[in-house]
């Protein structure tokens, strides 16, 4: 919201400077993201106010001429200029008062000829047009950078002094508020108003509430309204304005509407704008003889107003001039020849203002702000209006500014007002009464504030208070929501103002009494309960401990949508039988994209996506996502099971590039590298690696040959393996080997938080020997590894250093020599226990992998 200071002061006395304006209201809830000064990069030796004292012919060109400006200078200057707006006081004696903004030499203004964005600056040079020399310019408001405007030169009031820097003469300062969805009584200027008037005390000044309509006729007699669905539209009333004449708005208001960041267009509709940003009331002209001709056209004789919901297929046109396609869930404004507006988001092109209107009809409603959000989503159609709607509009504000913008269409568009309003009230809107204490306040705020004071600072913000004994028998659940009563307390009755429509409980009144007495003024207690006992949050320490592991390792963090497509899983099972399509999703009702309309079932999808996208910019990528995936079918109530899990991503060059030569070469990661993170991953959380399990997984529809489940314990945490050709092409994805990994996070959290004692270390030297076994090709390295460690329990370490199949061993054998470490705790190790140990590991390995020692 855009607050000129100028149009401020009108409705309250601000004795404040701009800066001590902002730091109070900031302190109050109401941030100042910026203060806008106009003018202040204009130079005031440069830029001043003069005033035309002749416009005569330039001798050479019909489409110029030559105007004497007096600056305040010993002698008028003479510049030429093309501004239309000046033509028609050509040869004109005496000329009025015509006062302007003059540039002369060396000032810097706005190139308004320029299309780029935004337009840069330039310093004006004295030049020769058509054979006459021109030293300064009369500006425009495009070259002042005011805005868009340059069919004419601006001009000014008819007090402006001459010869005084325009900066001065024109300062103003605009406030830029960054408002939260509780603040929407601040989207107007009125509203700005009267919290300043709360916070400093200063005098509110509300425009009178009258206007002066006139004729024997009634608004009824023009119009009716009939609205179907009251829970969306609370009130509507329609105002009959006759004999309007379209044209510019006054100077004044256009100005104010450019500081407030709209473009002035004619006077029907800047008043309109002009009103909804000074009391927040979004209103609407509709063009009353297009009304009367669809009417007629029905059969009746005077337009009807209807509110309804869209029918199916329902289409219309509007005043962006798109054809817009309806659903029913969608607020129209109708007559019985069909939609004119979209209610609360935009009018229709059938029915709007033109330059040959004459008679309107003048909407002020109130519309329910969630359906008018969802309308305006699903439309991609957001306007001042529906800004306003969503956040709430008091049903009682509806014909205060009908009233308002009525009685500008009389002064300034020349209208005649029918007396009366079409005014349909099927929901009227409530009186909220909040009940609120001392102790109340003390125990939100931490701080005592007598009760006087409360009631002193709610009154300043225009609450009625009035102290009882107890709260009233029969009062809603909101109005003492939280409320925590102290015995034979007295309780302060709140009834809210009817602009108050964020308040509903006791904690409403409790933050607006902070904000009165301001936030800076709120002390800091310590609490004065007995902190509850701190307990560990074992599944978050453990994912970030996952996050420094993996980082160490060198991957980067990704967080993905967790939105997708059931057609991205498919592509996941690319290389087997597509089952996905009976699979069950967690589907969007009202998706904001077709590409993300239901939750991943796995984080890959999510990966993959990533890579796809990033693909284009990157030949390498090591990344890791933790995040949840949801599964409906494991659910046991209306909610998805939401299972966290951890998703790994290589593709690449192994070694990042640097200016150093690899001497590896530019190796592509593979799944040993995989494998090797995931190892150290378990290893840095504390599980053994006697407890992990690689069982290879060649057939899968995701991974091709290279590919492993992990089990902890014997329990499965998922799969990693290099990804199958199939499933990078059907993604998309470059050429060159893509290895991933996702894991289920559970299994993990209970390792990582076990407190292991350090293993004792043995004082006696280690004896190592290699052992080779020839043992089947089934046979797993991992299992050959138990075996010998179940062979003695003086066994401390075996390392596979190789692995060879061909002659002399047979066909489907492999031979597997292992380094095998042995260590005792208190006594070094002799010949004779050495041999004994061997035979014993051998003699294990034998039953328990059917191997044989190798000669």
């Amino acid at each position: 919201m855009l607050v000129p200071v100028s149009w401020l002061k009108e409705y309250v006395d601000v004795d404040l400077s701009t800066d001590e304006l902002a730091e109070r209201i900031t302190l109050a809830g109401l941030e100042v993201s910026s203060i806008q000064r106009v003018g202040d990069w204009w130079d005031p030796e440069t830029i001043v106010v003069g005033q035309v004292v002749a416009v005569k012919p330039h001798p050479d060109a019909d489409r110029l001429v030559l105007v004497d400006v007096d600056f305040g200078g010993e002698e008028p200057e003479t510049v030429v200029t093309g501004a239309p707006n000046l033509f028609e006081y050509k040869d004109v004696s005496p000329l009025p008062v015509l006062k302007v903004a003059f540039a002369r030499a060396g000032a810097i203004l706005v190139d308004a000829y320029s299309d780029a964005r935004p337009r840069p600056k330039k310093k004006l040079k004295p030049s020769k047009i058509r054979g006459v020399r021109s030293s300064g310019m009369v500006c425009s408001e495009r070259e002042l950078g005011l805005s868009e405007e340059h069919e004419g030169i601006m001009l000014l009031p008819e007090d402006a002094p001459v010869g005084v820097p325009l900066r001065d003469y024109l300062r103003d300062e605009i406030l830029e508020l960054d408002l939260t969805p509780d603040m929407a009584r601040c989207l107007s200027m009125i509203g700005v108003a009267r919290e300043v008037s709360a916070l400093t005390g200063s005098s509110l000044h509300l425009p009178a509430d009258d206007w002066t309509p006139e004729g024997a006729d009634q608004a009824d007699d023009y119009v009716a309204v009939e609205i179907a669905n009251p829970e969306l539209c609370n009130r509507y009333i329609g105002v009959v304005i006759r004999d309007v004449q379209i044209g510019p708005s006054p100077k004044w208001m256009q100005e104010r509407l450019a500081k407030a960041g709209m473009r002035p267009i004619n006077n029907i509709v800047d008043i309109t704008n002009y009103v909804m940003l000074e009391y927040g009331q979004p209103l609407h002209a509709f063009d009353y003889d297009l009304l009367a001709d669809r009417a007629r056209q029905s059969g009746a004789n005077k337009p009807t107003i209807i509110i309804r919901t869209a029918r199916p297929g329902e289409k219309m046109t509007t005043l962006d001039d798109v054809e817009r396609e309806l659903d029913e869930s969608m607020l129209l404004i109708t007559d019985t020849a069909g939609p004119i507006a979209i209610a609360g988001v935009m009018g229709g092109a059938e029915t709007e203002v033109h330059s040959e209107t004459r008679n309107i009809l003048l909407e002020s409603a109130t519309f329910e702000g969630v359906n008018n959000r969802r309308t305006a989503q699903k439309l991609k159609l957001h306007s001042e209006a529906s800004h306003r709607f969503t956040r709430g509009v008091p049903a009682r504000l509806n014909p205060i500014a009908a009233r308002r913008a009525a009685e500008f269409m009389r002064q300034f568009a020349n209208g005649r007002i029918v007396p009366g309003m079409a005014d349909v009230y099927p929901v009227p809107q409530p009186e909220v009464v909040v009940f609120t204490s001392e102790s109340e306040v003390r125990r939100q705020l931490g701080m005592g504030i007598p009760l006087e004071q409360i009631a002193s600072a709610l009154q300043k913000l225009d609450f009625r208070t009035q102290v009882k004994s107890e709260i009233p028998a029969g009062s809603n659940g909101d109005a003492t929501f939280g409320l925590r009563v102290v015995e034979s307390e007295p309780i302060l009755e709140c009834v809210a103002p009817w602009h108050r429509l964020d308040v509903r409980m006791p904690a409403d009144l409790t933050e607006e009494v902070a904000r009165i007495i301001g936030y800076d003024q709120v002390g800091v207690t310590l609490l004065a309960d007995v902190l509850p006992p701190q307990r560990r949050n074992m599944v978050l320490q453990t994912e970030e401990n996952i996050r420094d592991i993996l980082v160490a390792c060198g991957l980067q963090e990704t967080i993905n949508n967790s939105m997708t497509t059931p057609e991205n899983h498919d592509k996941l099972r690319a290389a087997g039988p597509a089952t996905t399509e009976d699979m069950p999703y967690v589907t969007l009702a009202n998706p904001l994209s077709p590409d993300r309309r239901v939750l991943r079932r796995s984080l890959l999808v999510s990966a993959l996506e990533n890579m796809a996208y990033n693909s284009r910019f990157t030949d390498r990528l090591a990344t890791f996502e933790l995040g949840r995936v949801y599964l409906p079918e494991q659910s046991d109530g209306p909610r998805p099971y939401e299972e966290r899990r951890l998703s790994i991503l290589l593709a690449g060059s192994r070694r990042p590039t640097n200016i150093h030569p690899d001497p590896a070469g530019t190796e592509e990661f593979d799944f040993f590298d995989l494998k090797g993170i995931v190892e150290t991953l378990l290893d840095r959380l504390g599980i053994q690696p006697g407890e992990v399990e690689y069982l290879a997984q060649p057939d899968t529809a995701t991974f091709g040959p290279r590919c492993a489940e992990v089990r902890v314990k014997g329990q499965s945490l998922g799969l990693m393996g290099e990804l199958h050709p199939r499933v990078r092409l059907a993604f998309g994805l470059p050429e060159g080997r893509i290895c991933a990994a996702e894991l289920n996070m559970a299994p993990l959290v209970k390792p990582a938080w076990q407190l292991e004692p350090m293993a004792p270390i043995s004082t006696y030297p280690p004896v190592i020997e290699d052992l080779a076994f020839v043992v089947a090709d089934e046979i797993t390295v991992r299992k050959a590894i138990d075996a010998i460690f179940a062979g003695s329990n003086l066994v401390v370490d075996v390392e596979l250093f190789d692995i060879y199949r061909g002659e002399p061993i047979p066909a489907g054998y492999k031979s597997l020599a292992f380094r095998v470490t042995y260590q005792s705790m208190d006594h070094s190790l002799s010949e004779k226990e050495i041999a004994r140990l061997r035979t014993r590991i051998i003699k294990t390995v034998e039953k328990q992998t059917g191997g044989k020692l190798r000669a």
